[in-house]
């Protein structure tokens, strides 16, 4: 797996400060995480969330990341699984950073993949 510079993109983003907590989950884990985070039950035939993320305070969050799907869905997205689930960390820093999905927030991922030199077809 290529390393890519997750801190110097979670600074980059969120700031030096801010305190950062990531876990990379197995599917069954991340439902969990699922039903909690939406307070719903999730269809166990649908695939585990990509990635969460959490705002724990104004300088503090989590973002749950799962493997497995970022596996399966990576291929939709024209990028191999470890540059999608660094695109998937840079989505979850923008949540917390308080973006929604839209036209923004993908502007802001092209960005910084481009910043980070993330190519879609590695």
């Amino acid at each position: 797996m290529p390393l890519f510079p997750f801190i110097d993109m979670k600074n980059f983003i969120l700031g030096s400060k801010y305190d950062l907590s990531v876990a990379l989950l197995p599917s069954a884990q991340m439902r969990e995480a699922m039903v909690y985070k939406k307070s719903k039950e999730s269809d166990p035939q649908a695939l585990a969330s990509n990635v969460l993320a959490f705002p724990l305070s104004k300088s503090s969050g989590e973002i749950l990341l799962c493997p497995a799907t970022a596996r399966v869905q990576a291929k939709n997205f024209s990028m191999s699984p470890n540059v999608f689930v660094a695109y998937l960390f840079i989505h979850g820093l923008l949540h917390l950073k308080g973006l929604i999905h839209g036209a923004t927030m993908e502007r802001e991922e092209r960005r910084i993949m481009i910043r980070f030199d993330l190519r879609a077809d590695e």
